[in-house]
């Protein structure tokens, strides 16, 4: 018994050692947590910041429930879902978190550019003067029909003027300019998810919309150079996020995502949808082939399970209601891209990630129809990720532990460019002089 009460004393010691020490967002003792709410997947990363990188040392994933098409619609189902994601990523990993970051893909997340200027008075520009930018151009915005700024990104700077400066930093002006891109969403649609991240005794350090953390999963650095989009197929949303010149310029989704082919299936075979989405997955593509109407799929029929005899449809008809519902889909995304203006910017590659990006022959359909190249896209290497994460479906938990690193400000919506790396403690503590002094 003393060892036992030893052990809870230097455990608590540790915990209230870690809370003071650890920086803001960041798991205690160097751990981070990345937390995946989708319609059908729930998924959880615990990572440990070694030196400058990560080293995945948890993972969880369970179905998802309480969800329907990006948007709660059962607190009480999905706290459950999220809290046995995290206990069986704490597990793997031997570790309890108190903080996630986590993704956005409730509230319709819209995009708008916005430019703002502050006088500058002359003096040498640094890091004190980008925030305050930043945080005067977000708040100067008027709250449009109940929505929260998610991210503020700026896209470009401006000095008495002149437009094109990457980084203002070091350099001299009486008026410095921003270009800021904001993502919105629905305020409701926010509060309910930090809802049912407080039902499960965690904090929210960051959030991120979902297209830009898959985005940030799964593209490299010359695709958000060249001009690329990305499109994450979830379960109950298709989102995309358009990168040009190294910086994210907009983003959009569309309630329609994997689970309304797999319903689409359920309703025109008239079967249950277990069945549905195992045929989707067995036996589905977006391509028709020669043999499709030889191939016989066998249908159990819905409500007679184990009496009812099965009935069979060729595999033509399973190819057709997949592909009608993709189309739709893909003719959907190239008209919000075309009402941005954006399909020539955008430029001449698409990377698909997401579950259901793995649908046989949606490269090729999507190919099709927005005239680009189109490859799939997959969570870039990490150290101590399972082989089995490595799929589309992990893009945006493997970018939300990439944005936490890139991103030690976390807890603030606003995304700054990051400081040089070899700022040591001294110049930090100059830097909070200039501010409060």
């Amino acid at each position: 018994m003393p060892d036992r009460d030893n052990t809870a004393q230097r455990i608590e010691a540790a915990a209230l050692r870690s809370k003071r020490s650890a920086p803001p967002g960041w798991a205690k003792n160097g751990f981070i947590a990345a937390l995946d709410i989708g319609t059908t997947k729930v998924s959880c990363l615990i990572a440990r910041v070694v030196g400058e990188g990560i080293v995945v040392v948890g993972v969880g994933h369970q179905a998802s429930r309480g969800l329907r098409s990006g948007t709660f619609v059962d607190l009480d189902a999905a706290e459950a879902a999220v809290r046995a994601t995290v206990e069986a990523a704490e597990r793997m990993a031997r570790e309890n978190i108190r903080q996630v970051i986590v993704n956005v893909s409730a509230g319709s997340p819209l995009s708008r550019l916005v430019a703002y200027e502050v006088a500058v008075g002359g003096h040498e520009i640094d890091d004190a003067d980008l925030r305050r930018i930043l945080e005067q151009a977000k708040i100067g915005q008027p709250d449009a029909q109940g929505r929260e700024v998610v991210h503020a990104i700026p896209v470009g700077y401006s000095i008495d003027g002149c437009r094109g400066v990457r980084d203002p930093r070091g350099m001299f002006g009486q008026r410095l300019g921003v270009s800021l891109h904001l993502i919105t969403a629905a305020r409701g649609a926010l509060r309910n998810l930090s809802a049912c991240i407080d039902r499960c005794h965690l904090e929210i350090a960051d959030k991120v919309v979902s297209s830009y953390a898959a985005a940030l999963g799964c593209l490299v650095d010359d695709e958000t150079t060249l001009g690329t989009t990305l499109i994450d197929m979830g379960g109950g949303t298709t989102s995309l996020a358009v990168f040009f010149d190294g910086e994210l310029i907009h983003t959009d989704s569309i309630a329609i995502g994997g689970i309304h082919v797999t319903k689409d299936i359920a309703r025109v075979l008239s079967t249950p949808l277990a069945q549905a989405e195992r045929m989707k997955t067995l036996f589905g593509s977006c391509l028709p082939s020669l043999s499709d109407d030889r191939q016989v799929i066998e249908i159990p029929p819905m409500g007679e399970e184990g009496a009812g005899e099965l009935s069979q449809v060729p595999r033509s008809l399973l190819v057709s209601v997949i592909r009608s519902r993709l189309e739709e889909v893909f003719e959907m995304l190239r008209a919000r891209l075309e009402d941005a203006g954006l399909d020539k910017m955008s430029g001449r590659r698409v990377v698909l990630t997401g579950g259901a990006s793995q649908i046989p022959g949606a490269p090729e359909l999507a190919s099709m129809i927005l005239d680009k190249q189109v490859r799939i896209g997959r969570p870039r290497p990490m150290k101590g990720l399972p082989e089995a994460a490595y799929g589309p479906g992990f893009s945006t938990c493997a970018g939300l532990l990439r944005y936490a690193v890139n991103h030690p400000h976390q807890g603030d919506s606003t995304t700054y460019r990051p400081v040089d790396p070899p700022a040591s403690r001294l110049s930090r503590l100059g830097q909070w002089l200039r501010e409060n002094f």
